[in-house]
């Protein structure tokens, strides 16, 4: 399995890609359907957005950086990260604005955000960083095992956000290295996974103990208090899963839906590790005790598709959408889109199938969960390929079939920077239609870019 810290491991990848890519000058053509809002210059800046962008209610966007904001040696690769805010255009101003809304310290405050950001009713931004806190994890030396933030707004226009970490991953089997996008339940609990960790005896990684962890955040009873911590599911390794990846999400029953990066089929993947799996918890019939946790599907390798990179997304009937980063059933094995129908009787078996297999010229290698409109579209991206990336569609067509087919749609190859280039995090929805996202890369200066599409309608 490889490690989820990934802006670390992208770094051989960078080096290919200023080699294909360069640092190109000029504006864009004029007939081209996505739009640059913001390129990210690196240093103060900050550098490779993470996680994906979010809306508040003016339209706003806000996101995160894992690197960037000012040297730090004390931070994992020279830099905390960073916060940002960007708005849209004023009248007379053509461009978006970006505010840095806070830079991480290190230590105990948190140090490289991995994940987008999520609001609460009250306009309070929560997020994830892989490192720091006061955790005891270590990397040659002491850098904490991640943290849960809370971003709150000024009570007054123009003000400074607040910052603060609301917990602290202690390793074990407290879980550490937390990753993918937090969600909250209608209660106000948080709820999202880590990398590592759960049994401090079983190993999944060459690097980290455990296997991984599913937990629960709870608000404070009282104005102050602190927030309460349980880990409700530990990957045992093995052919429950192990690594978990992306964000989870809920149904109107409360079960949690996530993907692990391997795990599942010992006879797929190196060291009988296997290739992932997509996985349901169950929450207990009376608020309290264990969740039951189900495996839907084993990733097979080959056809079938292999090492989730991402969580999945759940249409109106149940069926969940997701993504591999390898596998499919092209000859280049680069990667595939899947969907898994539940029984139609309680206690049956979930079906699998592979609805797309990229095969480079439409991309290569999807790292982000799906998004899903009204209509039952599925809109993507994919890291590699031809060019930087690309952004993809999917649309059902029942016709007189039971089983709909799908019709795949390459809606854009990224190009040269200052286009945006190589996506990994997933897209939403503004108004009308049009889709916001993020890439790892790209840009004015390659060190990412916040970007706008609109699919044609």
């Amino acid at each position: 399995m490889r490690i989820k810290i990934r802006r670390p491991a992208f770094a051989w990848f960078l080096i290919a890609l200023v080699c294909v890519f360069g640092l190109a000058d000029g504006a864009f053509a004029s007939d081209k359907k996505d739009s640059v809002l913001y390129s990210f210059q690196g240093g103060n800046d900050g550098i490779y957005p993470a996680g994906g962008v979010v809306f508040d209610q003016q339209g706003n966007l806000y996101g995160a950086t894992t690197y960037g904001g000012g040297s730090d040696d004390d931070c994992v690769g020279g830099s905390c990260g960073t916060i940002f805010e960007l708005s849209p255009p004023q009248p007379g101003f053509p461009n978006w604005t970006e505010t840095q809304l806070y830079v991480f310290k290190g230590g105990g405050d948190g140090e490289l955000p991995t994940s987008g950001l999520v609001f609460d009713q009250s306009g309070n931004l929560y997020g994830v960083t892989a490192y720091g806190g006061t955790g005891p994890c270590t990397l040659g030396s002491r850098v904490g095992c991640g943290t849960v933030f809370k971003m709150t707004p000024p009570s007054e226009p123009g003000g400074v956000w607040t910052e603060n970490v609301i917990y602290s991953f202690q390793s074990g089997r407290d879980g550490y290295h937390p990753a993918g996008n937090l969600i909250f339940d209608a209660a106000g609990n948080l709820y999202g996974s880590t990398t590592f960790g759960g049994i401090s005896t079983s190993s999944c990684n060459e690097f980290y103990q455990g296997c991984g962890t599913v937990f629960e955040l709870r608000p404070p009873r009282t104005k102050g208090g602190a927030w309460s911590e349980r880990v409700i599911y530990t990957f045992q390794s093995g052919t429950d899963g192990a690594g978990p990846v992306g964000g989870l999400i809920l149904d109107s029953d409360h079960n949690l839906y996530g993907a692990t990066n391997s795990g599942g089929d010992p006879n797929c993947g190196s060291y009988g590790l296997g290739c992932g799996t997509v996985f349901r918890l169950t929450k207990p019939p009376k608020g309290s005790g264990a969740w039951n946790e189900k495996v839907l599907h084993r990733f097979a390798g080959g056809n079938d598709g292999a090492y989730p990179e991402a969580g999945v997304v759940r249409d109106q009937k149940g069926n969940l959408f997701g993504t591999t980063s390898s596998g499919g059933g092209s000859r280049e094995g680069e990667g595939s889109v899947f969907e898994i129908t539940p029984p139609r009787k309680p206690g049956g078996l979930w079906k699998e199938r592979v609805i797309l297999s990229f095969n480079y010229n439409d991309g290569a290698s999807p790292m982000a969960s799906l998004t899903l409109n009204r209509a039952g579209s599925l809109y993507g991206t994919a890291l590699g390929g031809q060019g930087g990336g690309t952004i993809f569609e999917m649309i059902p067509s029942q016709g007189d079939k039971a089983i709909p087919s799908w019709e795949h749609n390459l809606l854009y190859s990224f190009e040269k920077p200052p286009d945006a280039g190589q996506p990994e995090a997933p897209l939403i929805f503004g108004r009308g239609g049009t889709l916001y996202g993020i890439t790892l890369y790209g840009g004015s200066a390659n060190y990412g870019a916040v970007f706008t599409f609109v699919p044609q309608q």
